[in-house]
């Protein structure tokens, strides 16, 4: 049987069209034709109805369907293991890490991490803070990078870093000879854009400001785009915008009239096997250097 005709008659299964088909598979229609009637001979039996230019599947065609699906996908699983074979890959480490890890201090870690580890092969699946414990739970991800501190009996989670809190606006804001007071007259402030510290520092500030105009804004790449334009000011951790103040893109406020909060990185895992625990115990030994290299690379 060629591998061919099942990866047509999934996608003809999904659209019931074979035109449709074709244009997705870049095929020719009667290529499409030609490979479905030869499916059905090979298994003996007929996969769809034709009326016209519309196809269904056949009550045999419905219950062929998950066993094609599944032999497609233990070729490509089979595929991929040669590949990683071949590439000289011994074993497999999936991460699932939050987009503002991932923009920030995750590339020097697995460039440190692969140098040291040539045999590994890395997937990283970008996550939400919040959904990162999930992942590892199911088994879907063997280590999380979040900003989020999980409690969990199952889980285990330690600190990676801290990280400062400061107030930043817009370039030709007027900041930091401003005061804070009229920044937030002026400005929205865009909140939300880190998972752990943004309820209790918006709960703070409406006490001493109480006319504060907020904005969710959940993503820090975005926040800082917004502030860059103009949009608004926002308490961001400063690993993140380290090269936007080297570049003057953005202004570091003083913001002397309250305690603010230290943003945090924590690796969380699940069982602690050779491969999870050599790379946690690299992030152990790497990151205060890591994070150092980093702060100098960027200024």
């Amino acid at each position: 049987m060629d591998f061919k005709w099942l990866h047509t008659f999934v996608t003809a299964a999904k659209y019931e069209n074979f035109r449709k088909t074709a244009e997705t598979l870049f095929i020719s229609q009667p290529t499409v034709t030609v490979q479905i009637k030869q499916l059905e001979e090979e298994i003996g039996c007929q996969l769809f109805t034709r009326k016209g230019r519309s196809i269904h599947l056949t009550k045999e065609g419905r219950a062929y369907l998950p066993f094609a699906l599944r032999l497609l996908d233990d070729y490509e699983s089979s595929m991929a293991e040669l590949h990683r074979i071949r590439q000289g890959y011994a074993q497999t480490l999936n991460l699932a890490v939050s987009p503002l890890i991932a923009d920030t201090i995750l590339p020097f870690v697995l460039k440190k991490y692969t140098s040291l580890h040539p045999d590994s092969e890395i997937k990283v699946k970008i996550a939400e803070s919040s959904q990162i414990a999930p992942h590892i739970s199911n088994g879907t991800a063997d280590v999380g990078l979040s900003c989020l501190n999980v409690q969990s009996a199952n889980l285990t989670c330690y600190s990676m870093y801290s990280d400062p809190v400061i107030l930043v606006a817009p370039h030709d804001s007027g900041a930091p000879e401003r005061n804070v007071k009229e920044l937030l007259e002026d400005y929205l402030l865009l909140t939300h854009n880190h998972p752990e510290y943004w309820d209790d520092l918006v709960h703070q500030l409406r006490i001493k400001f109480p006319f504060v105009r907020t904005m969710l804004v959940s993503q820090t790449h975005i926040t800082k785009r917004f502030i860059a334009e103009g949009m608004g000011i926002s308490f961001l951790p400063i690993s993140t915008v380290r090269r936007e103040l080297k570049e003057e893109s953005l202004i570091e406020v003083p913001c002397k009239f309250m305690q603010l909060p230290m943003a945090g990185g924590y690796a969380i895992s699940l069982k602690e096997n050779e491969k999870v625990q050599d790379f946690l115990t690299f992030l152990s030994q790497f990151q205060h250097a890591a994070l150092k290299e980093l702060n100098n690379t960027l200024g």
